[in-house]
């Protein structure tokens, strides 16, 4: 088999594994390297696990139907939009439509940078280290648990959002930790899990924020949603 249909062969595997094939918007893998800057997990026979599992038993049970719904909600709800209640009930992707496409592009990075890390430390999820917790989100098999995907995308959304309507900073930023938190109601996810993922959203958006095109997606998405909200539209 000579080099060419080599090459051949292996662009046609690239394209055919939308894994493999799907490529930054704005920041790549390597450009973070969440892998080597993110702590270990606490081991799973650790004191550190024991107590945060502690915690999650507490949590459950102190859970109420109110606050099951709002985590449940949050778990099937990964945009930028997660933040209508603090921006308005205007902030929606069919109103806003550059918003919504620029926040899919940052999503995607999300991905891009926490699947290296998940891979990588493959950390058990609680419920299957403890199998006496009951968690009431989307659970896996695959030992996934850390960073948390969820609480990347919040908090980087939050960035995200923040760059846009400044004013509105403090909210976004405590609905971020809300966000965070809902992944403890579920009871997926040690509060470990969720500073690793805090640390890796800022990071992504700190290497986002020097993209050229991030900077000229950022600009229509701004302009659009601060007309929407008629908030003044002149440069931030």
């Amino acid at each position: 088999m000579n080099k060419t249909l080599i090459s051949l062969l292996c662009l046609a595997a690239l394209h055919a594994s939308p894994a493999l094939a799907r490529d930054p918007s704005f920041v790549s893998a390597a450009q973070i390297n969440a892998f080597q800057i993110l702590p270990e997990p606490p081991a799973a026979a650790s004191e550190k696990t024991a107590s945060e599992l502690a915690l999650l038993h507490r949590i459950e049970a102190a859970r109420t139907p109110a606050q099951a719904e709002h985590a449940m909600a949050d778990d099937k709800n990964e945009s930028i939009f997660i933040y209508q209640a603090e921006i308005g009930p205007g902030f929606n992707a069919a109103a806003l439509p550059l918003t919504a496409a620029f926040s899919t592009r940052v999503k995607n990075d999300e991905g891009i940078n926490t699947a290296p890390a998940k891979d990588g430390f493959k950390r058990v999820r609680p419920y299957n280290l403890d199998k006496t917790l009951h968690p009431i989100c989307v659970t896996k098999t695959k030992n996934d648990s850390y960073p948390s995907g969820h609480t990347t995308t919040g908090y980087l959304m939050a960035l995200t959002l923040i760059d846009m309507v400044p004013e509105k900073r403090d909210a976004i930023l405590a609905r971020a930790d809300d966000y965070a938190n809902n992944r403890l109601v579920c009871g997926v996810h040690y509060p470990s899990d969720l500073q690793a993922s805090k640390l890796l959203a800022y990071s992504i958006h700190a290497v986002m924020g020097t993209h050229p095109q991030y900077q000229k997606e950022l600009a229509a998405a701004r302009l659009e949603l601060r007309q929407s909200l008629g908030l003044a539209t002149a440069a931030q």
